[in-house]
C-alpha cells in the first residue's frame, strides 16, 4: 500500500502558457491525423481501384483492413503503455504511423497497399486513447472538461476534412499524397510532443502478456473480416475458402471467449459484459457506429459511380457533416453532467433514423443541396452520440477497470465499424442486382412494349440497336443502384430505432462520469 501513496507525488505538474497551448496543439495533430486516415480515402476509393486494376468493392478494402488491424491493437494499449511508457509509445506510434503512411502512397499494387493499411492501423490503436490521457494530465483538474472539449473538436474536425481533403487532392495531384499528407503533419507533432514531454514519461513495468488471446483474437478478426469482404467475389458459402475462413473465425471466437474468461491476465476482459451499462451501451454504440460508418463509405462512391461527381465534389457533399458536431461539442460538455445520458443517447438515435429515412427517398435526378441536407443535419446526433454513450459505458466503473473497459468498448465499436462496411457494401450490391432483375424482367425482344421504347430511343436520339440497348441497360443499371441504396438508407433507419431500448436497459450516468469516460476513451 506505500508504494503507490509513494508514487501519487511523482505525477508532473499541469502545463501552463505557450508550452500547453503547442502540447495541445502537437497532441491533437496525432489526433486528427489518425482520425483523418480512417476517412479520407472514402472518396478516393474509386480512383485507387482504378490506377491498381481492381474493382470498387475490392477497393474498400483499403477501409476495412484499416479498421480492422486498428481494433485488434486497441486492447494492448495498456499492456504497451506500462511496458513502454506512455510519452514514448505515443511518439513512437506516430512515426510509426509516418513510416506506414509513406508505404501507403507508395504501393504500386492492391495487395501491397493493404498490407501498409494494416501495419497503419496497428500502429494507430494507442494514439487516440493516449492522446486524451496525455492531455488530460496537461491540464489542471477543474480544466479537464475543457482538455475534452478541445480534443473532442479536433476529433470531429475529421470528418469534415476527411472527404473534402481527400478529393482536393485525388482529383489535383494523386491519391498517393491522401497518405503522404501524414508525413509532415506527423514529424511535426512527434517532435513537439518528445521535446515538451519527454521529462513527464510515466513509470513502466514488465507486466505479462496474454499471447494465446492476443493469437486467437487475431485469428477470428482476421478470419471474419476476410471472409466479408472476399464473400461476394467468391460466391460466398459456395466457395471452400469461404467456409474454412468461417469455420476459422467460430472455431478461434469460441476458444477465444473461453481462453479470455479463465485467463489470469485477459487482454480482453469480457466479463465486462455482465454489467448492464457497459452491455447496453457498447452493443449499442457499436451497432450504431458499425450502420453509420457502413453509409458514410458507400454515399461519396455511389455519387461517383453513378451521379458522375468528381472526388472533391464528393467530398464536399460529404463534408458538412462535421459542422454542427463541432458547433455543438462544446455544447455537449456542459449539458451532460446536468442531464441524463439517456435520453440524449435516444434523442441521437432519433435523429440518426430520421436523417437516414431522408435519404431513403433520394432519386437519381437529386440535386446536390438534397444531398447536402442530410449530411448537415446528421452532425447533430453526431455531437450528442459518443460522449453520452461512452459515459454510460463507463459510469460505476471502479477507477482500475477504466482502461480495460474503454479498450474493450473501442475494439467492438471500431471493428463493427469495419464488419458494417463489408455489409452495407455486401448489402447494396444484392439490393442492386434484386432490383435489376425485377427492373428487366418485361426486357424481352418478345415484348412490343419493349421494342417500342427502343425503337422511340433510336428515333429520338439517332442511336442504333446496340447503343439504345447499351442506354437501357445503363439507366436501368443507375434506377437499381439507388434503389438498392435506398434500401440501405431505409434499414439503416429501422436500426437506429430499433436499437433505442438498449439505451434504457442501463442506469442512469450524470455529471462527472461523463468528464472521465471521455477521458479513459
Amino acid at each position: 500500500m506505500s508504494q503507490p501513496a509513494a508514487a501519487a507525488p511523482a505525477s508532473p505538474p499541469p502545463l501552463q502558457g505557450g508550452q500547453l497551448v503547442l502540447a495541445t496543439i502537437a497532441v491533437a495533430l496525432a489526433t486528427f491525423m489518425t482520425v483523418l486516415d480512417s476517412s479520407i480515402a472514402n472518396v478516393a476509393i474509386p480512383t485507387i481501384s482504378g490506377n491498381l486494376g481492381a474493382s470498387v468493392d475490392q477497393g474498400t478494402w483499403v477501409i476495412t483492413v484499416f479498421a480492422a488491424a486498428n481494433a485488434v491493437s486497441i486492447p494492448l494499449t495498456g499492456w504497451l503503455t506500462q511496458r513502454i511508457g506512455q510519452i514514448k509509445l505515443f511518439v513512437g506510434a506516430i512515426l510509426a504511423f509516418v513510416v506506414a503512411s509513406w508505404l501507403c502512397g507508395i504501393a504500386p499494387t492492391l495487395p501491397i497497399l493493404l498490407l501498409a493499411r494494416v501495419l497503419q492501423g496497428a500502429v494507430a490503436g494507442p494514439l487516440i486513447p493516449l492522446s486524451q490521457a496525455i492531455l488530460l494530465g496537461s491540464y489542471p483538474k477543474h480544466k479537464s472538461s475543457t482538455a475534452l472539449a478541445l480534443w473532442a473538436m479536433t476529433a470531429t474536425v475529421g470528418p469534415i476534412a476527411g472527404p473534402l481533403l481527400g478529393g482536393w487532392i485525388t482529383d489535383s495531384y494523386s491519391w498517393a499524397w491522401i497518405f503522404f499528407v501524414n508525413i509532415p503533419v506527423g514529424i511535426f507533432a512527434a517532435g513537439v510532443t518528445w521535446s515538451i514531454y519527454r521529462h513527464r514519461e510515466t513509470q513502466t513495468k514488465r507486466l505479462p502478456i496474454d499471447v494465446v488471446g492476443l493469437g486467437l483474437l487475431i485469428a477470428w478478426v482476421a478470419s471474419l473480416q476476410i471472409m466479408l469482404d472476399k464473400g461476394k467475389d467468391l460466391d460466398w458459402f459456395n466457395s471452400p475458402t469461404i467456409v474454412i475462413l468461417g469455420l476459422s473465425a467460430v472455431i478461434s471466437f469460441a476458444f477465444f471467449l473461453v481462453w479470455e474468461l479463465t485467463a489470469e491476465n485477459p487482454i480482453v476482459d469480457i466479463r465486462l459484459f455482465g454489467q448492464r451499462n457497459f452491455l447496453g451501451g457498447t452493443v449499442a454504440i457499436s451497432i450504431a457506429y458499425g450502420v453509420f460508418f457502413g453509409n458514410f463509405v458507400l454515399l461519396p462512391q455511389w455519387m461517383q459511380e453513378y451521379l458522375n461527381y468528381r472526388s472533391v465534389d464528393a467530398g464536399l457533399v460529404t463534408a458538412p457533416l462535421g459542422v454542427f458536431a463541432v458547433i455543438l461539442a462544446p455544447i455537449m460538455g456542459r449539458v451532460l453532467p446536468r442531464s441524463d445520458a439517456r435520453i440524449i443517447a435516444t434523442f441521437a438515435f432519433i435523429g440518426f433514423a430520421i436523417v437516414f429515412y431522408m435519404r431513403s427517398k433520394y432519386l437519381i435526378e437529386i440535386d446536390t443541396w438534397h444531398l447536402v441536407l442530410p449530411t448537415l443535419l446528421q452532425g447533430i446526433p453526431m455531437a450528442m452520440f459518443f460522449v453520452p454513450l461512452t459515459a454510460i459505458i463507463l459510469s460505476g466503473q471502479p477507477p482500475h477497470r477504466i482502461p480495460a473497459a474503454a479498450g474493450l468498448s473501442n475494439f467492438v465499436r471500431v471493428f463493427c465499424g469495419a464488419v458494417g462496411t463489408s455489409l452495407a457494401g455486401n448489402a447494396w450490391n444484392n439490393r442492386t442486382v434484386l432490383h435489376h432483375v425485377r427492373l428487366t424482367e418485361q426486357a424481352s425482344v418478345d415484348n412490343p412494349l419493349f421494342n417500342q421504347q427502343i425503337a422511340s430511343t433510336q428515333s429520338l436520339l439517332q442511336l442504333n440497336t446496340q447503343s439504345s440497348h447499351a442506354l437501357f441497360d445503363f439507366t436501368v443499371n443507375t434506377q437499381a443502384a439507388m434503389m438498392g441504396l435506398n434500401d440501405i438508407f431505409y434499414v439503416s433507419a429501422i436500426i437506429f430505432l430499433l436499437i433505442i431500448p438498449l439505451i434504457w436497459i442501463t442506469r442512469p450516468a450524470k455529471g462527472g462520469g461523463g468528464a472521465d469516460a471521455a477521458g479513459a476513451h
